[in-house]
């Protein structure tokens, strides 16, 4: 049986420009529907921590987005920081310029130091890839210690209209990474597009369309 469709988000805010009234409403929230998450910015990750104690949301931090090139002492710190200020999970962007010139060691060494902080998923940023490097990128992710393999961030360049893509992205993710949780994001806006990645067997939904989502699901209920 299916876990309902609240517990399969992540409700995320992560506009650059958001305030601190804009992340304790998203907390709100997420609060009110019970979601699995709330995912934002390094920034407000004590905020949230403070907000959603006593809960059992998990408190997601979005690290060095767009593509994953800062330097790997850098995201080491970073991953670190968030965990001292309250993060459960680590949801960091892989070295994009990496995978793209098949520097794998590297990739691993780097993802595994940062595995052992805390509850980590990787986001490849799938609409970038090849079907090989998505497949290659997503078994490096399980054998570094990843807890999930997630799609994208905002930036990601498959559009609403190309969802069958993504759907299809998901399936060569759990292919090549048996056992970890898949997450879908970006572009997710209403209940016919989550539909459609579980159904291409997405354990979580990252979305900043939430509430939307909820409502659509109470008015089929």
């Amino acid at each position: 049986m299916k876990k309902p469709i609240n517990k399969y988000i992540d409700h995320t805010n992560i506009k650059l420009d958001a305030t601190k009234e804009d992340i304790i409403k998203t907390c709100d929230e997420a609060k009110q529907y019970s979601f699995r998450g709330v995912c934002i910015r390094p920034k407000w990750v004590k905020t949230v921590s403070k907000e959603l104690e006593g809960t059992g949301i998990e408190v997601v931090v979005l690290i060095d987005d767009p593509i994953g090139d800062s330097d790997h002492k850098e995201r080491v710190s970073l991953c670190k920081k968030a965990k001292e200020d309250g993060a459960t999970d680590l949801d960091i962007v892989i070295s994009i310029p990496d995978v793209k010139h098949e520097r794998w060691e590297k990739i691993e060494k780097d993802l595994k130091e940062i595995c052992k902080i805390a509850p980590t998923k990787v986001i490849i940023a799938s609409g970038m890839l090849t079907d090989e490097e998505i497949a290659k990128a997503s078994s490096i992710v399980k054998a570094a210690g990843a807890i999930c393999v997630k799609t994208a961030t905002e930036k990601d360049p498959l559009e609403n209209r190309e969802l069958d893509e993504k759907a299809r992205h998901l399936k060569i993710m759990r292919k090549n990474a048996p056992g970890l949780l898949i997450k879908a994001s970006g572009k997710i806006q209403t209940l016919e597009n989550v539909n459609k990645m579980i159904k291409a067997g997405a354990d979580i939904i990252g979305s900043s369309n939430g509430v939307k989502i909820m409502k659509q699901v109470k008015k089929y209920v």
